[in-house]
């Protein structure tokens, strides 16, 4: 069983990382002061021979160990997923290459080669992610195998439950293995995606003894958590890992952010990274900075398109429409005028959809690139909007998705954006709103400076023209 050989295959992950870091670390040297490219005497390096460079070693290796410890590089296999490791990786290995160069530079050490510590750098960051990318090609074919599985027992009948064995049932890579479900309500026999309830809870008493099982997960219904704590205390006592899968998971973020109030576990039912004031005041300063450099850089453009519209339809060259931003608070927000100026009930109608014969000829071109959000840049400046945040709506639409839209409102919980998450990955316009918004939310509940700047780029490519923008 899993839990009698996990130590070992940790202890050996151990081991072979500890191999290519030393391996990596010789190669590197080896191509700078040996290879046939090289005219250095190996010998002596520099004010430092080849013993001395090997020496570091000691250092290296177990210094390495410790930062990809951090970076939880020896999590299970199960519970990551592959480019998140690799991004892992990556980052251990460039906190390792700053703090050798910060040590260097605090002990004033010159002779020490930089060029064979970058070719370090690259090759263990290689090596590394290939050996990872071979344990779990090797993890896999040996469960297809039925070799190396997990054996788990749910606890109780619920939404939880079947959404638990739904995502097993897709991903056999895991291993999970489900055994059965025991409940309290639920007929013994009755099946669910090929897994079937044994019998009551009280069965546990006899299962847990025989030793078989990995993992016990305790996926009650909301009407049974009375038993929570009798159940915790039999899978406890029996020495069996248990974990407890909330039937109200759709309540949660994927990460829940949890507080510690002198020993009281509390659950923020959403955590919003930007609620941070040092976050606040890092995005607000990039909001800044990139929305006077688009001013700049974008004022050819935006004075065409401002001669372009009043020369082309009577009526004001910007158009100011009121928009629900942070914390529910209206804006105005700015925009180049597409449409034929109208009367104020017209404007209340909804989307724009395609030939619609209130946008002019410019309008249109202007919506196909987005130069008409453009104007938006002097939002972002007088605080209104963010570069990067879920695109704002209009009020009577606010009060419509917020019916209709579970979690909708979440949005407001930071400022709008001149592009989004959501943006760029095709839902603007006409599209479905319900998927829109699980865009939105995944980004503030996973906001970070380089999500943002990742957004910033793509918008580039794919943020601008668009095929639903009308």
């Amino acid at each position: 069983m899993i839990k009698d050989n996990q130590k070992y295959f940790n202890r050996l992950h151990i081991v072979l990382d500890a191999i290519i870091i030393a391996v990596s670390y010789m190669l590197a040297w080896y191509l700078k002061f040996a290879s046939p490219f090289s005219d250095i005497d190996p010998n002596v390096v520099g004010a430092y021979s080849m013993r001395t460079y090997f020496e570091m070693l000691y250092l290296i290796v177990p210094g390495y160990l410790v930062l990809y410890y951090a970076f939880n590089l020896y999590t299970p296999k199960r519970a990551t997923v592959h480019r998140y490791e690799i991004l892992n990786i990556f980052q251990a290995n460039t906190v390792g290459m700053v703090l050798m160069m910060a040590g260097w530079y605090m002990i004033a050490q010159i002779h020490f080669s930089r060029t064979m510590m970058a070719m370090f750098y690259g090759i263990n960051i290689c090596l590394t992610t290939l050996g990872r990318s071979l344990i779990r090609t090797l993890l896999q074919y040996f469960r297809e195998k039925g070799y190396n599985l997990k054996y788990i027992l749910l606890v109780g009948y619920s939404r939880a439950a079947e959404e638990y064995i739904k995502r097993i049932n897709l991903n056999p890579q895991w291993g999970y293995v489900v055994r059965g479900i025991l409940d309290d309500h639920v007929p013994a026999g009755t099946l669910y995606k090929g897994v079937k309830v044994l019998g009551t809870i009280e069965n546990l008493l006899y299962i847990l003894p025989e030793n078989k099982l990995d993992e016990i997960a305790i996926t009650l219904s909301l009407q049974d958590y009375d038993n929570l704590e009798h159940i915790v205390d039999l899978c406890e006592k029996s020495g069996v890992h248990t974990k407890f899968i909330p039937d109200y998971n759709s309540l949660f973020p994927s990460r829940p952010y949890t507080e510690d109030l002198m020993g009281l576990p509390v659950i923020n039912i959403r955590h919003v990274p930007l609620t941070n004031t040092l976050n606040w005041w890092m995005k607000r300063l990039v909001d800044i900075v990139v929305s006077l450099v688009g001013v700049v850089v974008a004022s050819p453009i935006m004075l065409i398109a401002a001669i372009a519209v009043g020369c082309t339809s009577r009526g004001p060259v910007i158009f100011k429409q009121e928009r629900i931003g942070l914390h529910n608070r209206p804006f105005r927000m700015y925009k180049f005028r597409t449409m034929k100026v109208q009367m104020p009930s017209a404007e209340e109608k909804g989307w724009t959809t395609k030939d619609d014969p209130r946008v002019t000829k410019v309008g249109k071109f202007l919506r196909k690139t987005s130069i008409d959000e453009l104007p938006q840049l002097f939002n972002i400046l007088k605080g209104d909007m963010s570069v990067v945040g879920p695109r704002p709506e209009r009020p009577q639409f606010v009060e419509q998705f917020k019916e209709e839209i579970p979690r909708y409102m979440v949005k407001h919980q930071v400022r709008p954006g001149l592009t989004g998450w959501a943006q760029i990955n095709g839902y603007r316009g006409d599209t479905s709103i319900k998927k829109r918004i699980e865009f939105d939310i995944f980004y503030i509940e996973n906001w970070t400076m380089s999500f943002d700047i990742k957004i910033m780029f793509l918008t580039i490519f794919k943020g601008f023209i668009n095929k639903n923008a009308y």
